[in-house]
């Protein structure tokens, strides 16, 4: 069988592979959650706080109303 690895073959290769990878993994680093580097920018912001108000009164105005 010409041209086919055997399964000692395959196994070693595999083997690196998994070296790789837990070489690259040791030194990763998980990005930053994007929600804490946005919390708290618009604090005391007077056109957020208009941006809520109205998106509160959309939503309220989309509820059925109570009969």
């Amino acid at each position: 069988m010409s041209g086919s690895s055997t399964v000692e073959q395959r196994l070693e290769q595999v083997e690196k592979q998994l070296a790789d990878l837990k070489s690259h993994v040791k030194n990763f680093r998980p990005a930053p959650n994007w929600i804490d580097a946005i919390t708290g920018t618009f604090k005391d912001d007077p056109e957020f706080d208009e941006i809520l108000r109205l998106g509160k009164e959309i939503r309220d105005a989309d509820k059925p109303s109570e009969e």
